[in-house]
């Protein structure tokens, strides 16, 4: 298998040589820095949902980060869902960041400069596509 390119999709590609599910340790970063999103899932079945959540946003991520062939447009969609339930949009945006800081936690020395200015520059990006005001 050929390593990716493109620095964001490497980090994910080093991360899924490490670890087969990064649902558990994204959440628990997630309730950890924003306790108030625990009570945003119920109780019974969410582990589906939050797996469910966190490949379509690594889908998304992927696609915004590449060739941008459409699943990048689940983020506005979702931002507007997620409005719906009454998630601030600084929340919804924090999300990704937890994502990024789970990668780099897993990749230790394999988390190069370049895969930092990357993940910076593709958070600025999100941020912007996403409306979020500065």
């Amino acid at each position: 298998m050929n390593a990716s390119p493109n620095p964001v999709e490497r980090s994910f590609e080093l991360a899924a040589s490490r670890c087969a599910d990064l649902t558990p340790l994204v959440y628990r970063r997630l309730f950890e820095e924003h306790p108030e999103t625990r009570a945003m899932f119920r109780t019974q079945g969410s582990e589906l949902v939050m797996g469910a959540m966190l490949a379509l946003t690594i889908e998304a991520i992927l696609d915004f980060a590449g060739q941008r062939r459409g699943h990048f447009r689940l983020i506005a969609c979702e931002v507007v869902s997620h409005d719906g339930y009454g998630t601030p949009r600084e929340l919804f945006i924090a999300f990704f960041g937890v994502i990024r800081d789970t990668l780099r936690d897993l990749l230790g020395d394999e988390w190069s400069p370049q895969i930092a200015q990357t993940w910076d520059r593709l958070l600025t990006e999100i941020d912007a596509f996403a409306g979020v005001p500065a």
